[in-house]
Formats: structure tokens, C-alpha cells, sequence
């Protein structure tokens, strides 16, 4: 991602200059760009939405009709590598007035635990929505391990809460994580079903006993295998603490790194598990929204090494 230039600075033909515009009276979003604008046609305009190129305030915004209020101020970017903001600990792919979309680095809690409140991902992006006005919030739709990477979303409000988190099982919802497990599964693809219940100190039993839990089913392919370790593509149907890694331990090629699931190396030093992929239906627009992020270098620099 690009830094803003200072003034004065020179910028090569790539790196165009933001602009920056003061919201007088109350307005559409799109109304106001077309005024502001006079030299970009409609679906010039458009198509800055689409790309995150367009700020109010602190949040990129990509609906046409976001209400703007007077004293607001609406940036335009000049690339499209600036639409992400990044932090130290994670990314945010996406963020309207509805949700926020992160990309989370291992070893960042989701949320707070009894020995950890103030560095979780919950707790940061709070900070960050309310350094925009003190009266914002946002809430947990899902989670990841602390050493699972990847995406995540957050909602601004109840009602998106509970609509996410009512559909986030059904086929619509499309997740996908990448994996590095231990060893050569035997068969290319496939699927693991079994019924998963956590015991007092956290630890997630599979069993095949229907009464024994709550049914878990993880569908799997390889992409990339070398002498000791590959590389999985990971598709949840269903959403369970502790799923792919337990299921990962059921295939009898446990996660690296995942001492608690089986795994006896550690050759990152870190959990092998990246929540890649993520795809559903937005709450309120109804837009399907797609989002992919990187395979951790980490993990292909292992599948690339060679071994005796």
C-alpha cells in the first residue's frame, strides 16, 4: 500500500493525488460526486465506488446512496492500493456503514479472554469506529483461533449481527481456508464428517456417536504436496470450534504446529491454518460481496523446500 505524499512532494504518473472534499449540506453520496466531479461521468464515478476509492471520514464506503451530513469530509483516493487500511496486527478489506472486514495476523485474539482483553482484534477495531464518533460499536458475527490468520467480520450494529450470524452456516456462505498438514493425505479430495463436543479444559473430541456432539462437515483437496508436508484447500459446511483442526487430526495428518490436535512439528512457528477465502450475501444491500486474500508466503516456502 502507498503512503500519502506530503504537500509539495512529486509524484510519479502511478501516484496520483487524493482529493479531499467538504460536505456543506446534507447529500447522497452520489449526488455529491457528480457536483463535485463535473469532469467524471456517472459510471466514472461508479467505478471509483467499486474500487474503495472513495473515504468519508475515516471508512471507505462503496454504496452510491450513503447519506452524507454537513461537516463531513469525502476523500478521493488516487489508487486503488489505497483501500486498504493497515495495522500493525491486521488489514481492513472492507468497511461500510454496515460491517467491517479484516484480515487478521497470527497471534491476534478475536476477542477478549480472561488474561487478554485490550489486544484482541474486537478490542482495536472498537478503538478505531469510535475514534469516528464515540457513539459507534461494533459486534462479534465469528471468530478465528489466535494463531489462525485470515479473515473476519465484524458488524456496526444488532440487526447485521443477527442476520450474519443466522445464515452463517447455510450454502450461500462460502468459507475457505488453506492449510498445511502434516505428511501426504492418501486420496487428493474428500470429505470428514463426525459429531464434535468440548471437554471441561477446552479440548474438542470427534466422535462418530450422532449423541456425542454437534455434526461437523469439512470438505478437503490438496493443492501442493512435497516429502513431509502439503498444502490443503479447505471448504467448512459447518462451522465448529476447533473443526478443521480436529478434523485435520481425524485424517491422521494434524495441522504444523497444532500440538494440541496431534501435530508434532513446527516448521513456521506457527499454526499452519489461513482463513483464505470468504463470500456471503451482504445483510442489507443484498450484494453478493467476495473476498481473497494472499496464500501465506510462509506456507508456500515450506511446500517449496526439499527434503531427504
Amino acid at each position: 500500500m502507498q503512503k500519502k505524499s506530503g504537500t509539495g512532494q512529486s509524484h510519479s504518473p502511478a501516484q496520483r493525488k487524493d482529493l479531499q472534499l467538504e460536505v456543506k449540506e446534507n447529500a447522497l453520496l452520489m449526488e455529491f460526486l457528480i457536483a463535485q466531479l463535473p469532469n467524471k461521468s456517472r459510471d466514472n464515478i461508479k467505478a471509483l465506488l467499486r474500487n474503495k476509492q472513495i473515504w468519508v471520514d475515516d471508512a471507505i464506503v462503496s454504496q452510491f446512496n450513503h447519506p452524507l451530513k454537513s461537516g463531513q469530509t469525502v476523500k478521493v483516493s488516487g489508487s486503488r492500493s489505497r483501500m486498504e487500511k493497515r495495522f500493525t496486527e491486521f488489514t481492513i478489506v472492507f468497511e461500510d456503514e454496515h460491517l467491517i472486514v479484516i484480515d487478521k495476523s497470527a497471534g491476534l485474539l478475536s476477542i477478549a479472554t480472561k488474561n487478554e482483553r485490550r489486544m484482541t482484534a474486537f478490542s482495536m477495531l472498537s478503538d478505531f469506529v469510535k475514534r469516528q464518533d464515540p457513539g459507534n460499536k461494533i459486534f462479534v458475527v465469528h471468530r478465528l483461533d489466535r494463531e489462525t490468520s485470515g479473515l473476519i467480520v465484524f458488524a456496526k450494529n444488532e440487526k447485521v449481527k443477527r442476520s450474519l450470524q443466522e445464515s452463517w452456516n447455510e450454502p450461500e456462505v462460502e468459507k475457505t481456508y488453506v492449510a498445511v498438514v502434516e505428511g501426504k493425505p492418501e486420496k487428493q479430495s474428500g470429505t470428514i464428517v463426525s459429531y464434535l463436543s468440548e471437554d471441561k479444559v477446552y479440548h474438542v473430541h470427534s466422535s462418530q456417536n450422532p449423541k456425542q456432539g454437534q455434526k461437523a462437515i469439512t470438505h478437503f483437496s490438496v493443492l501442493q504436496s512435497n516429502a513431509n508436508y502439503s498444502l490443503l484447500e479447505i471448504h467448512l459446511e459447518t462451522g465448529r470450534k476447533n473443526q478443521i483442526r480436529v478434523h485435520m487430526q481425524d485424517l491422521g495428518h494434524s495441522i504444523v504446529g497444532d500440538k494440541k490436535y496431534g501435530a508434532i512439528s513446527s516448521p513456521i512457528r506457527r499454526l499452519g491454518l489461513h482463513a483464505q477465502k470468504l463470500s456471503f450475501k451482504h445483510p442489507v444491500t443484498e450484494e453478493k460481496l467476495v473476498f481473497e486474500t494472499k496464500i501465506p508466503p510462509v506456507f508456500l516456502s515450506l511446500l517449496k523446500r526439499k527434503y531427504k
